[in-house]
């Protein structure tokens, strides 16, 4: 199957006031959320979700923000099963894109991968893994 266009990710500095931000241009975001390091909300069909610098740098030990008016969101694809995460990985990079990080097991229960797009932009590919 072909994976399916499922996140927009955004990395915040702020969880508190990215969440205020977005409050204001209508997102039904709970008060609570403000002091978790990761956030989901479901937009029209696709969801849209907010991580911490720290909780990036808790699977990514070498990320470091990018200036100020540099892109900190990615798009993330919904793969049918760990396999394909590993199948569309290697197709991709196989064609020649950058792999940026190849397909692991993330502690947060899914099968994870990262490669970038031809401008540099971050494309996660991920599938619930229940191992």
């Amino acid at each position: 199957m072909t994976p399916r266009f499922d996140l927009i990710g955004i990395v915040t500095s702020d969880m508190a006031a990215s969440l205020a931000f977005y409050r204001r241009l209508g997102l039904d975001l709970p008060a609570e959320a403000d002091s978790l390091p990761h956030v989901e909300a479901a937009v029209g069909g696709v969801r849209i979700a907010w991580d911490t610098e720290e909780t990036v740098r808790s699977f990514e030990p070498d990320w470091t923000a990018p200036p100020r008016g540099m892109s900190r969101i990615g798009m993330a694809f919904l793969c049918d099963s760990p396999a394909e995460v590993d199948k569309v990985y290697a197709e991709l990079t196989d064609a020649g894109h950058e792999g940026h990080k190849a397909p692991w097991d993330a502690f947060w229960g899914q099968r994870y991968a990262v490669v970038l797009d031809p401008d540099g932009n971050s494309v996660d590919l991920f599938a619930p893994n229940p191992s």
